[in-house]
């Protein structure tokens, strides 16, 4: 028996055209004798397309509605954000991945490390900016320079501005804002970057992949070029002794618990070069890149689980979590606890 997927990307972000790539890995990847699919993609004008063809907007959510699970492969703000979480929470119809809560909560970075400090996890020292704020003396104070200047709300680096003299701020806050009108300036982080991904098997349990570790090419940072154009290496497992990377396993699914997450999480951290060893937690992934030559995919390759396996879990983990709310009453998000 054939299960009714939908493959839903692309959407209105900045984002877009990296959903596409994402989901032509995955529909290059499914089991069409396992999987009956449907594409339905979001233009960058808001359009919905079903299979190719324009479809009003009632008609493409009778078709999410149809399917017995949906796969969204969105990324950024209406996608990743909590947003289209919710309209397939709406709809009742299961899906991969993170539930409102979780997936609001990831994509605020400032959000994000206040609910990472109170689990105990360790982020940089940081100030978040509403419109019309700008950086105080105290705060200024407080930091140390280089800082990130960051849109609060986006992802793949879009917008991050790295400042090494505080008169740089204001134009670097400036150009964040062109993308999101909250920022977050952050005091930026000594030491190696590395890459967690956490993935939860259908049986609820939740697993932490061996530690990736990013090699920026040239002088820069990883930024939005760095991670789609090839000015980067990855090494997997990253070349770490046996307790560090526990560590770094143990505080990424402590990430994955902190914000109440479901499926998936790629959780990037600091690794101190001096100072304390705590490793330092920079940004979440609610649903990180998933191209096959994006760091999640390429992790669990390592760890033996490849791309179609991969895929096959999170599809079975969201649908053995509807099968759960059936027995057990609750709506989808309260049982996300339940599960890890």
């Amino acid at each position: 028996m054939t299960t009714r997927l939908a493959v839903l990307y692309g959407g209105q972000s900045g984002e877009h055209e990296v959903s596409c790539r994402s989901a032509a890995s995955i529909l290059a990847h499914l089991d069409r004798e396992q999987y009956q699919v449907t594409e339905v993609l979001i233009d960058r004008d808001g359009g919905w397309h079903v299979d190719g063809q324009p479809t009003p907007l009632p008609a493409a959510l009778r078709v999410l509605r149809a399917q017995d699970v949906v796969f969204p492969a969105l990324h950024g703000p209406y996608g990743e954000d909590g947003t289209v979480s919710s309209l397939l929470e709406w709809l009742g119809v299961p899906y991969v991945g993170n539930g409102v809560f979780a997936s609001a909560a990831g994509m605020d970075k400032g959000v994000t490390k206040r609910l990472l400090a109170a689990e105990g996890l360790r982020v940089s020292p940081g100030v978040t900016l509403r419109p019309g704020e700008d950086l105080s003396p105290d705060d200024q104070r407080r930091l140390e320079l280089p800082v990130f200047v960051k849109p609060a709300r986006a992802g793949s680096s879009l917008g991050v501005v790295k400042v090494d003299d505080w008169a740089g701020v204001p134009a670097a806050v400036e150009q964040a804002r062109q993308v999101d009108p909250k920022v977050l300036i952050e005091q930026g982080a000594r030491g190696r970057e590395i890459d967690v991904a956490v993935l939860q098997h259908p049986d609820g349990r939740v697993q932490a992949g061996p530690p990736l570790e990013i090699r920026v090419t040239g002088a820069g940072f990883f930024d939005y070029d760095a991670k789609y154009d090839g000015g980067a290496i990855f090494q997997i497992p990253a070349p770490l002794d046996e307790a560090t990377t526990e560590v770094l396993q143990d505080r990424a699914i402590r990430a994955f618990q902190a914000l109440d997450c479901r499926g998936l999480l790629r959780v990037d951290f600091f690794l101190p070069t001096e100072g304390s060893p705590e490793p330092i937690v920079n940004e979440v992934n609610t649903f990180p890149g998933f191209t096959a030559a994006s760091q999640f995919p390429q992790i669990w390759q390592q760890a033996g689980i490849g791309f179609a396996a991969l895929i096959d879990i999170l599809i079975s983990g969201a649908l053995a979590d509807q099968d759960h709310s059936h027995h057990s009453g609750l709506p989808r998000q309260a049982r996300a606890v339940d599960l890890v």
